[in-house]
């Protein structure tokens, strides 16, 4: 499932770009390839990742309004980018299609919850029968729609192949998709939930293994635009299926509000070796650690 034997572009020529055209230009292709992207760039548009490539982030690396894309490719790794509000007609900050071997780590994504649901997509959608994908360090918040993985409930044949790890992640200020699980096999650990409206929803015969992670109660008051009335975030809900998922769950702590009611399934053992903090360590390390936090 990863975590990680992903090289992305080691052994390849290190290029330092600063503009759109010239991250765009670097990062394509199928040879093996570092790009180091610095600065803040504006935008609506999508930069397509080649396969064998490493995308990453100088201190302050930003793309506002622009989406990545690994569509399709293998062996990618992208680090240590912040990317905000990518408008719904550009699609996800980063989305991951059809592709395998694929670290995303120490990036912070987010937008804001001013608009309605559909104004920004996804955050961070992993479909079309992606393997080997790990989500580590990284935070996801302030937005509507954070984590979809399936593609749609009709696609079960293709996506049942789906392999993800999600580890040492902080999300918070979420409405729903923390994740959403479709088909595929999952493995969440040593992540921290906080103040979000939905939990890990694992779907359509989704098999996850859910372990040391920590979730926050209902700790504080939104006006949702829509109704104009307050709605206490949080949830009662952290761990739960829709249209018979499963989890295996051992060592979280569900909140003081939450319980997990996803049956028991047969996903006991990940196949690679991780370490796994205890429970109680699991918020200050992840919250002083997450997103991007790395220099290059």
């Amino acid at each position: 499932m990863n975590i990680t034997s992903t090289t992305g572009g080691h052994g390849g020529p290190t290029t330092t770009v600063t503009t759109l055209s010239a991250l765009t230009s670097a990062v394509a292709g199928d040879s093996p390839k570092i790009v180091i992207f610095s600065g803040s760039l504006t935008g609506n548009a999508v930069v397509k990742v080649g396969s064998n490539t490493s995308v990453l982030g100088a201190p302050g690396a930003t793309l506002n309004g622009i989406g990545l894309r690994v569509l399709s490719v293998s062996n990618v790794i992208i680090r240590n980018i912040k990317i905000s509000k990518v408008l719904a007609s550009a699609g996800d900050a980063i989305g991951v299609q059809s592709a395998s071997q694929v670290w995303l780590d120490h990036l912070d994504l987010s937008s804001d919850r001013d608009h309605d649901k559909d104004f920004y997509d996804g955050l961070l959608d992993i479909t079309h029968g992606c393997t080997g994908v790990t989500v580590t360090n990284s935070k996801l918040y302030t937005h509507w729609k954070a984590s979809l993985v399936g593609h749609s409930d009709n696609n079960g044949a293709e996506d049942v192949a789906i392999t993800v790890t999600f580890a040492n992640n902080w999300w918070f200020d979420l409405n729903s998709r923390t994740p959403s699980f479709r088909f595929g096999h999952g493995h969440i650990f040593n992540n921290v939930f906080d103040d979000n409206n939905d939990g890990i929803n694992t779907r359509d015969g989704a098999q996850l293994l859910v372990e040391n992670n920590v979730w926050t109660g209902r700790t504080t008051l939104r006006f949702v635009i829509s109704a104009m009335t307050p709605k206490l975030l949080g949830t009662d809900k952290p761990l739960y299926d829709t249209d018979e998922g499963f989890a295996v769950a051992r060592g979280n702590d569900f909140g003081p509000d939450g319980a997990n009611t996803a049956p028991v399934g047969n996903f006991n053992t990940a196949p690679y070796s991780y370490s796994l903090l205890a429970t109680a360590n699991v918020r200050a390390s992840v919250t002083a650690s997450a997103g991007q936090t790395l220099t290059f």
